[in-house]
């Protein structure tokens, strides 16, 4: 093979091994927000400790306490997640106290903020 062919034919297959490389990992990333489009939970974007996700937070201990007639207190918010739903799901882990003592409850929430809808869907002890 001639230096300039070689030259040629080498620029070719490195050009394509990187638009290859380039290609897989655009890919790997559509995948993902396809997931977060199409329903996957993932963990919240920014801060699980927000106003607004505290706000949801203390919402369903207060529909909790009010379905249940507890008197469960909230500490903080120890994992947040989310899924879009016709809405969000929120899939909150919370730290609270109830009858003096700490301990961890999942809630699930759904919020349509667009029709100012929000509704407690479970809340229960967490296992963990």
């Amino acid at each position: 093979m001639e230096p300039k062919a070689f030259v040629s034919f080498t620029f070719l297959i490195v050009t394509l091994l990187l638009f290859r490389t380039i290609q897989s990992k655009s890919s790997r990333s559509e995948e993902i927000s396809m997931e977060k489009m199409l329903g996957g939970v993932h963990d919240l974007q920014g801060n699980q400790n927000s106003g607004e996700i505290e706000s949801l937070a203390r919402f369903a201990i207060q529909e909790h306490n009010n379905r249940e007639n507890k008197v469960v207190e909230f500490k903080k918010i120890v994992q947040a997640r989310e899924q879009v739903v016709a809405g969000t799901m929120y899939y909150l882990t919370l730290e609270a106290n109830e009858g003096g003592q700490a301990k961890n409850f999942e809630a699930k929430v759904w919020v349509k903020p667009w029709m100012n809808f929000k509704q407690l869907q479970e809340f229960k002890e967490s296992s963990s």
